[in-house]
């Protein structure tokens, strides 16, 4: 079942981040030719593509499962995204340059900490370099005790419960 989940995470993660990706398109479309788009779409497309990408980088990490503290720090990213968003949808309220100093705060913090090394890195590095052959293979921990064995891309190959 939570094999399931993953592949659902991951595809849905994929997704969201398709949508935020063709959202970013469909802005550069506009600057070129804002004749073609009605007034207030580009505030909503920013918005949306960073909301898009936030949501698709939680459910992606929430997908492989991490460590509390590398989930919080996943948060923390975007919740950056999502205050950017805020300030990109509603520019002229009062709170918008807050909501931008947030996400500006929220970024430096983010990369602060991957620059200082925190959290440590666990086992399961999922943005690591692999092989020319990509047969790369790593171990994470199991929900059941044991050890699975997974590929590159993620998936089980076989799992091992007990010592």
């Amino acid at each position: 079942m939570s094999i399931r989940l993953d592949r659902a995470g991951r595809l849905l993660s994929l997704i969201l981040g398709i949508v935020a990706l063709a959202c970013v398109v469909l802005l550069l479309v506009q600057d070129a030719e804002p004749r073609l788009f009605p007034s207030g779409s580009h505030e909503f497309l920013a918005a949306f593509s960073l909301t898009a990408i936030a949501f698709a980088y939680l459910v992606f990490q929430l997908a492989y499962r991490p460590a509390l503290m590398e989930l919080a720090k996943a948060i923390l990213l975007a919740a950056a995204f999502l205050f950017w968003a805020a300030n990109e949808f509603w520019p002229n309220l009062p709170e918008a340059p807050l909501f931008n100093d947030i996400a500006i705060g929220l970024f430096v913090l983010d990369v602060f900490l991957v620059i200082k090394g925190w959290p440590p890195a666990s086992k399961d590095v999922f943005f690591s370099e692999r092989g020319g052959d990509n047969t790369a293979r790593f171990e994470k921990g199991c929900c059941c005790g044991g050890h699975c064995r997974w590929d590159a891309d993620g998936v089980m190959e076989e799992m091992s419960v007990g010592g």
